[in-house]
């Protein structure tokens, strides 16, 4: 996989050319924080905790998740922009932080100059989801049920401009139909409606999603990028179904506030791509459908530009609004 090939040429560079000592010196002195900016129990939350317990192992220090739900993500991001450089708080930074909502909202934080990328800790799908209740269990019939129904199939996402509801939006255009969006303040509570009933779909992140596919309890219909990811296999993409070029992806990774030393982001992404390249980890990534994570800090920010660049044009053509 391209995450795997790019991470170990990553740490093998870094290993090379960097001196355990200075590398002692580049690690915050006491316990480490991540900040989360949506409920626990979401695909941000999931992979937070996966990475932390981790880490907390390779550095002999308490790292903690710490969730900080609202706005689509951007309370948490304001909060770790304004924090010093000491390396002690970070941020699980993510598409709707860092990508959608500097396009659609006025923020109290620069997404691109406020942090310091560390490390991409994976890509993945959204999965097009309903509860087992649910009439229509493919494209084809979601879109008839839509049509006959115009404004009142519901479908949950983590907030209002978050990349679910973005995917939503993308699908309501694509098919020329009107659903109702029910914006919740993360995957998690979002998902235990769906699955009570309160409402009926979601294109929700696969990381948050697979549990409860796996369970049976979620019915998934599709997922949103151009390849199936490798764990699911069996469910097909949009594009297959019916609507050519369709990819709303969601994607994770850690950054610092801009004050963080850059000689401490490099070391972090080392011990960041190493823990990437665990088995269990591995594992439970390719579960989720996270993929491509890891490589340079320059390649996460590089990332998270074209994303913000990708995003921005896809709300001002929409004419996506945060409150809609």
């Amino acid at each position: 996989m391209q995450r795997r090939t790019f991470v170990t040429a990553a740490t093998a560079t870094a290993a090379t050319i960097v001196a355990p000592m200075l590398w002692a010196q580049n690690l915050p002195t006491g316990p480490v924080r991540i900040i989360v900016g949506f409920a626990p129990g979401g695909g941000t939350d999931i992979l937070a905790r996966v990475i932390g317990q981790k880490l907390a192992g390779m550095w002999n220090t308490q790292v903690i998740v710490e969730n900080k739900a609202g706005a689509s993500g951007t309370i948490a991001a304001d909060y770790v922009a304004k924090q010093t450089g000491d390396g002690a708080t970070l941020l699980m930074a993510h598409i709707n932080s860092h990508a959608i909502a500097p396009a659609l909202m006025k923020l109290n934080y620069n997404a691109e100059t406020d942090f310091q990328a560390v490390a991409l800790v994976g890509v993945t799908p959204n999965l097009l989801i309903c509860n087992e209740h649910q009439p229509a269990k493919t494209v084809k019939d979601l879109v008839e049920l839509c049509m006959k129904n115009p404004g009142k199939v519901s479908f949950g996402s983590a907030g209002n401009g978050s990349a679910q509801h973005l995917a939503l939006e993308m699908f309501m255009q694509a098919a020329k139909v009107k659903a109702i969006h029910v914006p919740y303040r993360g995957s998690g509570p979002m998902l235990a409606d769906l699955i009570g009933g309160t409402i009926q779909y979601s294109f929700d992140t696969m990381t948050a999603a697979t549990p409860h596919v796996k369970s049976g309890k979620v019915i998934a219909i599709a997922q949103t990028r151009q390849k199936r990811a490798v764990g699911h296999p069996s469910v097909p993409t949009m594009t297959e179904s019916g609507f050519p070029g369709f990819e709303a992806t969601t994607w994770y990774g850690l950054v610092g506030p801009a004050k963080m030393p850059v000689a401490m982001a490099k070391r972090m992404n080392d011990d960041i791509n190493k823990v990437l390249l665990l088995p269990d980890v591995m594992e439970r990534l390719d579960a989720s459908g996270a993929e491509e994570g890891g490589g340079s800090t320059e390649k996460f920010a590089q990332f998270m530009q074209v994303e913000a660049r990708k995003w921005a044009k896809v709300i001002k053509d929409g004419g996506v609004k945060a409150d809609a």
